[in-house]
């Protein structure tokens, strides 16, 4: 390996308190040579150290351009003293090999979107936002754990997509959260419906969790989630954001918040219930929006209380207890009564059989769909269909 070479992959930048920092821009390689399991050592060593915070808005418009960084104390073009400036004659040209793999999410077109990025004690958070409407893609898979969260946006058209999980084409992201398990895939294109995508990428150091998962939970488990709901992450998550975006952050602060993320990340990875003050008025809006609606996407399934339950990390007991206070009903009487509504709609429009309808909102036969139907609404489904329904006319 030549010298240069070796200093242009190991470029570094030194401040005056808080270390060095990661060399943004070039992907590390697999580790399965030896210039790939010295770029990754580094990486690891750089992400156990703070760095300093401080960007300027020409700073978090460069972020989203991959070049090599070069140290320099003092900036008079950005306005006092910076931690560093991208340089374009130090542009990274030569090939990437073709077992390389990206520490951060690889975004095209790059242009597209506006980043920044904060490394430190065993995690990096990279916020990202977009305001294009064309095509934007985001491709990862590394040897990191990623959580990924989006604060805002919704698509026209696009899916994500997680090795190992179905393809997703969801439009509203809004409050949604996936979580990407060390060398899996992950992809997501989008085109944006409204005006723009607003993110978070937290990448986490397998060893940092696995040390975590030893305290006292069992082994971390290698299961990626796709899109999903947990007001416990997001809130930890939401901070660590705005600890980013803001132009006085702290680093102490950082750390603390990150770390306390990788908990939450374990214990939820884990299946462990979340950690909340006793509910006194039932279930949170956010708990209550997740099990309704997947209640009305399973509404033909049979689904466990154990299934629900986990959706929003409570006991069963304790789910059953307070989706009762709620709504006022048991969670099973609850899907029963949204399975009459739907068969109601079904009715009103003609749409098959009464065998055909009772199978379609969920019951067995035609005889358990009456029964149902008619402890629900006070009619039998025939009659229903009778008074609703205009009648069929033959030419």
């Amino acid at each position: 390996m030549r010298p240069a070479d070796d200093d242009q992959l190991t470029a570094r930048l030194k401040f005056k308190r808080t270390g060095e920092a990661m060399a943004e821009g070039r992907p590390p390689l697999s580790p399965t040579t030896p210039r790939a399991e010295l770029q990754q050592a580094r990486l690891r060593e750089t992400l156990s150290k703070p760095r300093d915070w401080r960007f300027g808005p020409e700073d978090r418009q460069q972020l989203s351009k991959p070049r090599m960084l070069l140290p320099i104390t003092r900036s008079p073009i950005l306005g006092g003293d910076r931690d560093f400036i991208f340089d374009p004659s130090r542009q990274v040209v030569d090939p990437v090999p073709a077992d390389a793999i990206h520490p951060v999410v690889e975004i095209s077109p790059s242009e597209a979107v506006a980043r920044l990025t904060v490394t430190g004690h065993g995690m990096a958070a990279e916020s990202v936002r977009s305001t294009s409407r064309g095509k934007i893609q985001h491709h990862y898979r590394a040897p990191m754990h990623m959580l990924v969260m989006y604060e805002k946006g919704e698509r026209r058209d696009g899916e994500t997509f997680v090795e190992g999980l179905p393809r997703s084409a969801l439009r509203n992201l809004e409050r949604k959260l996936t979580f990407v398990p060390a060398g899996r895939e992950f992809h997501d294109w989008h085109e944006l419906r409204g005006s723009q995508m607003r993110l978070m990428y937290f990448y986490f150091e397998p060893e940092r969790l696995t040390a975590l998962s030893k305290r006292g939970i069992s082994d971390l488990p290698d299961s990626p989630r796709l899109l999903f709901e947990d007001e416990t992450l997001w809130n930890t998550a939401l901070k660590l954001k705005t600890l980013v975006e803001s132009s006085a952050a702290d680093p102490v602060y950082f750390g603390s918040l990150g770390t306390l993320l990788m908990h939450e990340v374990v214990r939820f990875t884990c299946g462990m219930p979340s950690i909340q003050p006793q509910l006194q008025g039932g279930l949170a809006q956010w708990q209550q929006r997740l099990v309704t609606t997947y209640i009305q996407e399973h509404l033909n399934e049979r689904i466990p209380i154990g299934t629900l339950a986990q959706l929003v990390r409570l006991s069963p007991y304790h789910f059953c207890r307070v989706f009762k206070q709620s709504l006022g009903m048991p969670p099973h009487r609850y899907q029963t009564k949204r399975r009459v509504e739907q068969a109601k709609l079904l009715l009103a429009h003609r749409a098959g059989s009464m065998t055909e309808i009772g199978r379609a909102v969920g019951f067995s036969s035609r005889n358990a769909f009456a029964t149902a139907f008619r402890k629900a609404a006070g009619i039998a489904p025939v009659d229903y269909r009778r008074s609703v329904a205009p009648p069929i006319t033959y030419e």
